[in-house]
């Protein structure tokens, strides 16, 4: 099957969005992550507020450590954005392709974005992993990557799999809204005068992103929150057996543990830092996702120009 440029062109530029959404939002990450890692324990708060985990940074002395395995965040950013927009991009086109049609309804668009989600929870969960571990340690006590990741079993790398792929919901809801209301704005202003795809204003992709991600985090956030208690466990846990911090750590547990001491407000608990994080990141990816579409469509149209005749060339010598 020959390369697929224009689902090659949406992965690049998403990825390129996310590296740098994530690199300029990740203090703030780090800061929501410590804070709802800790926010459970009733008897002990260190944090009463997302600023309190910022001015312990700034006390300590260790502001840089608010980057603490940005380098692993960042890597996994960048494969999981590709994977997915290139997963999305090619399902998207092919669904499209097959059935004759211009444009998906809701209910294909959710079905296409979840399976290139499950796709990239699969792939990206070690990093996911890690990177938790490495935000949620004590501020400049950090370790690598590698070290991170053998300290136990190479199954415990994919802690928490099954929730990811229950949170695929997440983006899947979010890039269907998104994608709705683009093709919506854009189908009032759709004069084409080439073959490039359009692009948003980066203001409008920037609210697009904004709202759409709201919707998606406010209707997934129980699941999120769940996530959250599951991988703090590991920390307030020490003393149990192996046996019962699994127990302790099933969706299931966490989910009636939560009910039965926080109440149904117990779900929603952290759930404007993270609104403010996730919003901020997502509309931040698509506003720079959006406007450098074009260019990337220009080089990959470049490069396709060149291999195409490189191709010839070999074949007429």
């Amino acid at each position: 099957m020959a390369l697929d440029f224009e689902s090659l062109t949406e992965a690049t530029s998403g990825a390129i969005g996310a590296l740098v959404s994530t690199t300029v939002l990740y203090p703030l990450d780090t800061c929501k992550t410590k804070y709802q890692a800790e926010a459970r324990s009733h008897h002990q708060q260190r944090y009463r507020n997302l600023s309190d985990v910022l001015w312990e940074a700034i006390r300590n002395g260790q502001v840089l450590s608010l980057y603490q395995g940005l380098g692993t965040k960042n890597l996994q950013s960048i494969i999981q954005q590709f994977v997915y927009f290139y997963g999305y991009s090619f399902l998207k086109r092919l669904y499209l392709k097959r059935n004759n049609f211009k444009s998906m309804g809701t209910t294909s668009n959710l079905i296409v974005a979840a399976a290139a989600g499950a796709c990239t929870v699969i792939i990206t969960q070690p990093l996911d992993t890690a990177s938790s571990k490495m935000q949620t340690s004590e501020f400049g006590k950090s370790k690598g990557l590698w070290k991170t990741l053998s300290e136990g079993k190479w199954s415990n790398a994919f802690d928490g799999l099954g929730i990811s792929l229950l949170l695929t919901a997440n983006p899947s809801i979010q890039y269907t809204v998104f994608d709705q209301l683009k093709n919506r704005l854009l189908q009032t202003n759709s004069k084409k005068s080439d073959s490039s795809p359009q692009a948003l204003s980066a203001s409008t992709a920037f609210l697009l992103g904004a709202l759409s991600k709201t919707i998606a985090t406010c209707l997934t956030y129980p699941a999120i929150r769940c996530k959250v208690v599951i991988q703090a466990a590991e920390i307030e846990e020490e003393n149990l057996t192996e046996a019962q911090k699994k127990a302790r750590k099933t969706l299931s547990k966490v989910f009636f543990n939560i009910w039965k001491n926080e109440g149904i407000l117990g779900y929603f608990k952290g759930l404007q830092a993270q609104i403010l994080k996730t919003v901020l990141s997502s509309a931040l990816l698509l506003m720079i996702k959006e406007k450098i579409t074009k260019t990337t469509w220009v080089i990959m149209l470049a490069l396709k120009r060149y291999l195409s005749t490189t191709n010839a060339r070999l074949k007429s010598a």
